[in-house]
C-alpha cells in the first residue's frame, strides 16, 4: 500500500490502516468522518493507491468550496448553452473519474436538492448533463467524507437517508490528534525533514523541551495545524535545532482547560489565530494558512462559533496594505 503521509503506530491509527487495507480491494463505498485536519483526503488517496483502481484517475470535489448554483455542473458536466456562460459542452467530475476514484469532501454540506441526483447516479451508474437529455455511462467509486454528524443530520432531514446509507457501507473514523499522541513525535519529524529538505536547510535536532511542548498541544486544527505550525517553525529556524515561535501553540489556563469544551477551544484557536494575523483571513500569511484550513473552511466556522471582528469599523486587512505591513513590521525576529 502507498503509504502517502500515513505516518504512526498507535493502537487507533494501525486500527484506521487496517480498514484501509480491508475496503481497498473491493469497490464498496465508503465514508471516512473525522475532524476537520485528521486527514481525510489521504487516506481516500491510499484507498486508491491500494484498489484495483489505481491506474484511473483520483478526482476530489470539495461540496463546501463550491458554490451550490454550480456544483451539479462540476459533478455530472453540462452541454453548450445549458445556462448563461456555458459556452462549451463540459465533463463533469464523475466522467473525469471514470475508472477511478471520486472524493466527495465536505459530502454534508451538499444541498439537499441535489441529493436525489446523486443517489440515481449512484444508483444507476449514469449521468445526465446539466442541459442535456442524453445519459453516459460511468465506472466510478465513490469514497465521501465529513465532519459533520450526518446521522443526526438525516433524524434532522437535512440530508437524505437513502443517500447516507448508499454512501455509508463501509464507515472509516479518523481520530483526532490529541488521541493518538504517540505519533505526535514521528509526524513531527517527518514534517521537518520535509519542510527542511525542501527549504534546502538541515535540521537535525529537535530540542526535548520543543517536542514537549508539541506533544502536549490538544492540536484543534489536528495534523494539518501541526504541519503549519512546523513548517513555519522551520522557516524560522537558522541553524541545525528547531525553533518553535513562541506564539504559535494556544496557551491554555490549566486550570480551566479541564472543564473546556472542544468546540471552545477550537473556537478560541481560531480566536487567537485571527487576531495574531490582525483579522487577515486569506492569502499566505493569512489565518487560513496558519490554521492549515482553506479559506472558504474557516469563514464557515467563523459563522459556526459566531466569531465577528472585534472592531467594525477596522478597515479590512486583506485589502488594506498599511494594516498588512504592520503586522509583517511585528514579527519577531529570531537570529
Amino acid at each position: 500500500m502507498h503509504t502517502f503521509d500515513l505516518i504512526g503506530s498507535s493502537a487507533n491509527f494501525r486500527t484506521v490502516l487496517d480498514r484501509v487495507e480491508m475496503v481497498a480491494p473491493v469497490d464498496s463505498a465508503v465514508m471516512i468522518q473525522g475532524e476537520t485536519g485528521t486527514g481525510k483526503e489521504v487516506i481516500a488517496q491510499a484507498i486508491h493507491a491500494a484498489s484495483p483502481r489505481r491506474n484511473g484517475r483520483f478526482v476530489a470535489v470539495n461540496c463546501a468550496a463550491i458554490p451550490s448554483a454550480l456544483l451539479e455542473s462540476e459533478l455530472f458536466g453540462h452541454e453548450r448553452g445549458a445556462f448563461t456562460g456555458a459556452v462549451a459542452q463540459t465533463m463533469g467530475r464523475f466522467q473525469s473519474a471514470d475508472r477511478g476514484t471520486l472524493f466527495l469532501d465536505e459530502v454534508g454540506d451538499l444541498p439537499l436538492e441535489l441529493q436525489p441526483k446523486l443517489l440515481r447516479v449512484l444508483q444507476e451508474r449514469q449521468v445526465e448533463p446539466l442541459g442535456g437529455n442524453r445519459t453516459i455511462q460511468v465506472d466510478v467509486r465513490v469514497i465521501a467524507a465529513t465532519n459533520q454528524d450526518l446521522w443526526n443530520m438525516v433524524k434532522e432531514r437535512k440530508f437524505r437517508a437513502d443517500l447516507y446509507f448508499r454512501l455509508n457501507v463501509f464507515p472509516i473514523t479518523l481520530p483526532p490528534l490529541r488521541e493518538r499522541r504517540d505519533d505526535i513525535a514521528l509526524l513531527v519529524k517527518h514534517f521537518v525533514q520535509k519542510f527542511a529538505k525542501r527549504q534546502g536547510k538541515l535540521i537535525d535536532c529537535i530540542p526535548e523541551n520543543v517536542m514537549e511542548e508539541l506533544i502536549s498541544h490538544d492540536w484543534p486544527g489536528n495534523i494539518r495545524e501541526l504541519q503549519n505550525v512546523i513548517e513555519c517553525a522551520v522557516i524560522l529556524t537558522y541553524g541545525r535545532a528547531l525553533k518553535l515561535h513562541s506564539g504559535k501553540l494556544l496557551r491554555q489556563n490549566p486550570e480551566s482547560a479541564p472543564s473546556r469544551t472542544l468546540d471552545g477551544a477550537k473556537r478560541a484557536h481560531i480566536l487567537a489565530t485571527l487576531r495574531e494575523t490582525n483579522w487577515v483571513i486569506g492569502g499566505r500569511r493569512g489565518a487560513a494558512t496558519l490554521l492549515g484550513l482553506p479559506r472558504t473552511t474557516l469563514i464557515t466556522m467563523m459563522r459556526r462559533y459566531g466569531i465577528a471582528r472585534e472592531n467594525p469599523g477596522w478597515p479590512d486587512a486583506q485589502t488594506d496594505r498599511s494594516v498588512r505591513n504592520q503586522y509583517l513590521s511585528n514579527l519577531p525576529a529570531f537570529q
